[in-house]
Order: structure tokens, then sequence, then C-alpha cells
């Protein structure tokens, strides 16, 4: 029975988003009912359990820890308290060729030290550069992705706009690094966050040099038993909130009267609601739930965008321990430029990939049955091209070749688990636009205010969440996507 006067929310889609979204609104009073697609909840960051192995079957960095720390408390509770979570050292290793390898140590002394080696002189520019990475990050964190992003009014503040003269936004992170380094191998080792941002480090403004604070000073992180367990976490924090999580419940349709939206359609059911957070994909709830007068955006519109890569993915079990490699591996043995033009200029299958693996069972034995190892392959690849079995299994040769080659050892006659997953199942699973992995790249045009809006402009009830809208793409800002929507809606419905 809802008490009299609670408003009635209903939130699409139990990703990160989704999940932060629903625990707000009903930490705030609302009667929320969440609605996932799949049989699973975390979206993207489901798990795989298969053949006694377990694999995150999509993000796997964790980066950022005081945007989790900062979620917890929102509800009274901690990180330490929901999981365990532990510092890697090394962070990751870069392979730039065989017997060619950067192990990035967790220590910043030790950090300064392996730049010195490779360009005398470049720790003294590596501190200046991280001390202005850090105000970018601070100023980033407090005055900017909190914010909905609704009217450029939300940034005119002496306060912001000083600290904007500060933050790079017209200059290209890929200039901002060159002017401070000129060793090709340290270069990329500082630009290669930008290729999960979704752009070329030549396109993306060098604003974005707060993301090697969070890397090098911030540090890479594991939450045992791997990212779901941040999943079951939230899911937890939204059970006690009293979220009601219903899963199997496709949405097919938003009823919109005079302006607003009354309800949703899903399996037959209908859900009757005051207010609606769509945390979904953005592009899907516009151009297949909604009427085309009620979107804010036209499909000519999407597909000007420029959006995020997508990825090829191999989730592979290992019947024994393969050495030389650590947790997180980036492998940029081949030319880091063509990959970014086959991705975003001229998309196509890369013809000399660069590709990442993770081995969470370097240090999670959970992960794993003993002595052996769960590999995940992950090639970045554009939107919207061709994707056949034939396609995926000559990319999981390239990739088990290099890795041969490069660690000196053979692995791929000891693989005894294998399984795919790319564009045509992020469309199945998650109606992914283009079959994207990572949302909207974060190219100036398509920061802030020019980004997707978080509110729909026609209906008045109803708000979107996620990374095709503000903040952008991530696991952290996925969940400050989900909190800011939900304030958004606490302030115009609430209490």
């Amino acid at each position: 029975m809802i008490p009299p006067g609670q408003k009635k929310a209903i939130v699409i889609g139990a990703g990160f988003a989704g999940l932060s979204a629903a625990s707000k609104l009903a930490k705030e009073g609302f009667d929320v009912t969440l609605l996932e697609k799949n049989a699973e909840i975390g979206g993207r960051a489901r798990k795989l359990e298969i053949g006694g192995f377990t694999f995150d079957m999509g993000p796997s960095w964790y980066w950022m820890p005081d945007v989790f720390e900062a979620y917890f408390k929102e509800f009274n509770t901690t990180v330490a308290q929901q999981y365990e979570l532990i510092r890697l050292d090394p962070s990751y290793a870069v392979f730039f060729g065989k017997n060619d390898v950067f192990r990035v140590p967790a220590n910043l002394n030790e950090f300064y030290a392996l730049f010195e080696k490779h360009e005398p002189g470049s720790s003294a520019q590596l501190k200046k550069f991280l001390a202005d990475a850090e105000y970018k990050y601070h100023v980033s964190m407090s005055d900017f992705v909190h914010k909905p992003s609704l009217s450029i009014l939300e940034f005119m503040d002496f306060r912001i706009l000083n600290a904007a003269l500060r933050m790079d936004l017209f200059k290209s992170i890929s200039k901002y690094i060159r002017k401070h380094f000129k060793n090709e191998k340290l270069v990329q080792l500082l630009e290669f966050p930008v290729l999960f941002l979704g752009a070329k480090p030549n396109e993306t403004p060098a604003l974005y040099s707060m993301m090697n604070y969070a890397d090098i000073v911030l540090g890479t992180w594991y939450p045992m038993g791997g990212m779901s367990v941040i999943v079951d976490a939230m899911v937890a924090v939204a059970k006690q909130q009293g979220v009601k999580i219903l899963t199997n419940e496709a949405v097919e349709r938003i009823h919109v009267k005079d302006n607003k939206a009354v309800s949703v359609i899903s399996n037959g059911k209908t859900y009757s609601a005051d207010v609606i957070i769509g945390a979904a994909d953005y592009h899907h709830i516009e151009q297949n739930l909604l009427e085309e007068q009620y979107r804010n955006y036209s499909e000519a519109y999407w597909k000007s965008r420029k959006m995020a890569p997508s990825c090829l993915m191999y989730y592979v079990g290992i019947d024994k321990k393969i050495e030389g490699l650590e947790h997180h591996n980036l492998f940029f043995d081949a030319p880091f430029d063509q990959h970014a033009e086959e991705i975003y200029d001229r998309p196509q299958w890369p013809q000399n990939p660069l590709f990442y693996s993770t081995c969470a069972s370097k240090t999670d034995k959970t992960v794993a049955p003993e002595g052996m190892e769960n590999l995940v392959l992950l090639i970045p690849i554009a939107v919207n091209i061709e994707d056949t079995e034939e396609i995926r299994e000559k990319y999981f040769n390239i990739m088990m070749d290099r890795l041969e080659h490069l660690t000196g050892q053979q692995i791929k006659q000891h693989v005894i688990v294998k399984k795919s997953y790319a564009i045509n199942d992020f469309k199945k699973d998650y109606n992914s636009f283009g079959g994207n992995a990572y949302g909207l790249a974060n190219t100036l045009r398509q920061t802030a205010i020019l980004k997707p809006s978080l509110k729909n402009k026609k209906i008045s009830n109803l708000y979107y969440a996620g990374q095709l809208t503000v903040p952008g793409p991530g696991v952290p800002p996925s969940i400050i996507s989900g909190l800011v929507a939900a304030k958004e809606v606490v302030k115009k419905f609430g209490r």
C-alpha cells in the first residue's frame, strides 16, 4: 500500500545508472520500481560463469575510488562494509614489443623513476603535469560532473568560469601531453585512457588529463570477486531503500498523455508512474519507446554523433598459469594512430589492432580453478561494422598469436573455455546504439550542455541517465549520472 501523497517512480534499466537513480529516489521517499530487460542485473557489468571460471563481462578497471566511497556514504554505508578492495601493484603492464614491457608501479616515486629512465628530466615535467591534472580532477568532480547541464547558466559563476580557463577545454590532450614529453612510449602511456573515453587524443580536450591523475595517483584497484560485487552491493543498497527490482521486463512503450508520461508497458503489463527515469540506452528509449512528437532528438541527430568504440571481447579459460602477464595488460605493439583511424575516421575492422587483456586470476583465486587462468581479451572497434563468427574467430587468433609471441609461451592449445561478445551482442542485450560499448565520445562538442539532455524537453516528467547523457561514459560517471537525474526529479517532484 503506497502512503497517501507518495509519488511513484519507474526506472528503466538496472545498470549502474539505473541502480543509482532508483536508490536515490527511494531514499527521498518515492515508491520506486526498477525494470530490467535481462534476467541478470548490472547491465554491462554482468558476470559470466562458465566451466568453473568467472568473468567480468564488461567493465574491468576500478578507477576513481572516491566516487564509489561517496556513493555508498550517501546511503550510510562504506565500500569496506560492502566488498574487499585492493590496490593493484603493478597497476598494469604495457607491452610495446617482445622483451619491451613497462610494468606501471603503484608507488608514485617509482613511477617518476620510470619516466626518468626513459626520458631524462621528464620526472620534473611529470610532477607539473600531475599537479595540473589533480587540479582538473578536483574541480571537475566538485563543480562540473554533478551538474545536470540543462542550461549554460549553471556555469555562470565567477569561480567556475575562472576554473574553466585553467581546464584546457580548447586544447587537445595529444598536444598537451607532447608539450611535456617527447618519448613516444611515455606519450602513449599517458594517452591510453583516452582511447577508452571514446575519441582520438587529438580530438579529446586536455581537460581529460584529469584521468591521468585518476590512473597514476589515485590508482588502479580491484574489488575481490570481480566488478559484479559492486553491482551486488548496489542492489543490496537499493533493496534496503525499498526499491522493487523486476527482471525480464523489457519495456515496450512509454505512454504519454497531455505531455506527461503516465505509464510504461512491459510484457503486456502496465506500470503507472508519476515520474520516469530512462537509464537504458537513450537512443533506444527515444526512437523505440516514444512516439516521434515526444522525442528530444531525431534519428539524423543520433547518426551525426561521434560514438565511443564498440569492442570484441573473448572470455577464455586457460588450463595452466600464464607467465609474464599482470592483472591488466595493454598491448601497444601495433601503431596507435592507425587503429584509432580505423575506429573513428574510416570505420572498419583494424588491420593490426591494439588490444587489452585482463587476467583477474592473477589477483583473485576465486575466479578460476586452481592452477588455471581466466583471461578476457578485448579489441576496441568501430560501431556498426559487420559482426560475424568468422570475423570474431580471425581476431581471436590474431590476439592469441601475439600473446604467445610477446610472452614466449604456448597458450592457445590450453584453451578449455571460450566465448565471444561483440557488436551484435551489445545490440541484442542492451539495445545499444550502433552496438557501442562505451557511450558517446568525449569530444568538446559532446561535453556538458552539448551532450544529449538528461531531461525530456517535451514530456514534463521524463528524465534520462547513463553513458549517453551527462556526465559521460565509464562506471563512476554512470553512477553519478543516476544521482544527478534523481536529484533533478526530487527537485521538481519531491516532498
